[in-house]
């Protein structure tokens, strides 16, 4: 009885180690599907090919996004397909002698500032010189370059010399004590410019870069265009260096609206885009060796917006270092090293379950920095993160580092993916906040045109309208509204501005997201 009790313990023993062996490898298995393992490095991800399969979902929205641009065009509309919308702002300028009627008015209002706006058209043709053939592959190249061109039409009439800028259309006192449609505008619309003596390095640089990136999403159908755009993207880049301060303190009521907190950022990511728009070496030492230190803030992450463009250029500049290139000195990489060794700190802040992972998310899963127009924070940082996931996936880097745990190219392409599903409806609301969209969207937004019949007499005083608590009765298709609270609650209220009200600014790096992830594509290695 001993000798057969023994060999059956043995046996049992066996069987015991055999299912713990097997139990650590389907833990490994599982550990590896899952992103972040400790201490396992992953293998490169093959590149894609041309764009794939389109994603429905995405593809339709990209299509409504778009169309918030044509919502906020001022001047004579062409082709205008927005039924309730006409011809506004056609005298813009004409105190100085100018044509600035193009354009495009900043959100629910009817001002058109240059630092926004600028900042609109330099992400729209970011999104354009990665995702191109993704735009094209959903049919939504032509919107997006319609769009783009209607802001660097008015910023090439805005810079009417080598020194001068004007960065606002309208006085917003008397905008904001007015809600009518900017079809039947009166009240005077004032212009400010800055100049040697009253400069703006934050709106100037800014300017730059959007017609530097615009240059070469141009060159190869309209050379001449493109040419125009470069030389006044070099010579306001020159002035915004050359004759320093902020717009805000040369114009002190600007601090009410946007109110930049310094122009270093600006001057950095302008001599990102004209290095990449030139291949002139003395802009990728500008960013570098000259004052990469001193500016750079490198190891320290922050938020993509239109007041800091430092993870933006962090990331920019890191296609220098993913892809390469013989002409850029040793000194010059080492700086390049440092923006792309910022920009994956930037990445390590933003997927889930990194341990570096930022705090600043609503319980749905949302990055979420402040009440105010809470969702152009999760656009943006979205938006950098899948254009640096592609970086990695075309270069086949295998792997982030983020304090010990690895994250592939995948697992930044999910966290994107979820910022844009709960954007499109994939939220505790279960609303979508890009208007037009889905089944369910904000029926209130915050927008003078919408709000307002089209027959409607109202002169200035159209505020009954502002008050309704009825559904507009224009839907201001492809508008993302500010957002929900960091409880992931919304009020669907014209006068909760907070929520309600959309920008053209979000709008840029929308599109940029979704056309991102509209297909996979490998990205170009050079811009030009």
């Amino acid at each position: 009885m001993g000798s057969k009790y023994t060999r059956g313990c043995c046996g049992w023993l066996i069987v015991a180690l055999i299912a713990a062996l097997v139990a650590t490898a389907a833990m490994f298995a599982i550990m590896k599907r899952k992103p972040g393992g400790r201490g396992r490095h992953m293998k490169p991800l093959p590149v894609p090919g041309p764009p794939g399969a389109i994603d429905s979902k995405y593809g339709d929205a990209l299509g409504v996004a778009l169309q918030f641009f044509q919502v906020q065009k001022s001047g004579k509309l062409e082709n205008n397909q927005i039924p309730w919308r006409g011809d506004s702002a056609l005298t813009d300028g004409k105190e100085a002698g100018l044509d600035l009627s193009k354009g495009m008015y900043d959100a629910g209002d009817h001002m058109k500032f240059t630092f926004p706006m600028a900042f609109t058209a330099t992400v729209l043709a970011w999104s354009v010189l990665e995702y191109g053939d993704q735009m094209s592959a959903a049919k939504q190249l032509d919107p997006a370059l319609d769009a783009l061109k209607w802001i660097t039409d008015f910023l090439i009439a805005a810079h009417p010399s080598d020194n001068v800028l004007y960065i606002q259309v309208g006085d917003p006192d008397l905008d904001h004590n007015c809600w009518e449609r900017p079809e039947t505008m009166t009240e005077k619309r004032p212009l400010t410019q800055i100049n040697k003596k009253s400069p703006g390095s934050d709106v100037a640089a800014e300017a730059a870069a959007a017609m530097a990136a615009a240059s070469m999403v141009f060159k190869s159908s309209d050379t001449t265009y493109s040419d125009v755009l470069l030389q006044h993207a070099q010579k306001l880049f020159t002035f915004a260096d050359t004759y320093r301060g902020l717009s805000s303190q040369s114009y002190p009521k600007l601090q009410d609206f946007y109110n930049s907190t310094g122009y270093v950022d600006e001057l950095l990511w302008a001599a990102s885009w004209l290095y990449h728009a030139t291949g002139d070496q003395t802009y990728l030492s500008y960013v570098t060796v000259q004052n990469g230190k001193t500016y750079a803030d490198w190891g320290r992450p922050t938020w993509f917006s239109w007041d800091d463009k430092n993870p933006g250029t962090q990331v920019l500049l890191s296609r220098l270092n993913f892809f390469g290139s013989k002409q850029i000195s040793n000194a010059e990489n080492e700086g390049l090293k440092s923006y792309r060794d910022t920009a994956e700190a930037v990445i390590c802040g933003l997927i889930p379950d990194s341990p570096q992972a930022t705090a600043s998310r609503t319980g749905g899963g949302l990055i979420w920095i402040s009440g105010w127009n809470s969702l152009q924070h999760a656009t943006n940082a979205a938006f950098l993160a899948l254009v640096y996931s592609d970086y990695m996936l075309s270069t086949r880097t295998a792997e982030v580092q983020c304090s010990g745990k690895y994250y592939s190219p995948t697992d930044i392409r999910n966290f994107a993916a979820s910022q844009a599903n709960y954007i499109l409806g994939d939220n505790p609301m279960k609303l979508s906040y890009l208007v037009g969209y889905g089944s369910s969207y904000p029926q209130q937004v915050h927008h003078r045109g919408a709000s307002i019949p089209a027959d409607a007499k109202t002169g200035c005083k159209g505020f009954e309208y502002l008050h309704s608590p009825n559904p507009n009765p224009n839907v201001a298709t492809g508008a993302l509204v500010g957002g929900p609270f960091q409880n992931d609650t919304f009020v669907d209220s014209r006068d909760n501005a907070v929520q309600t009200e959309s920008s053209t600014y979000n709008s840029g790096t929308l599109v940029g997201l979704l056309s991102g992830l509209v297909t996979t594509s490998s990205v170009a290695q050079s811009f030009t």
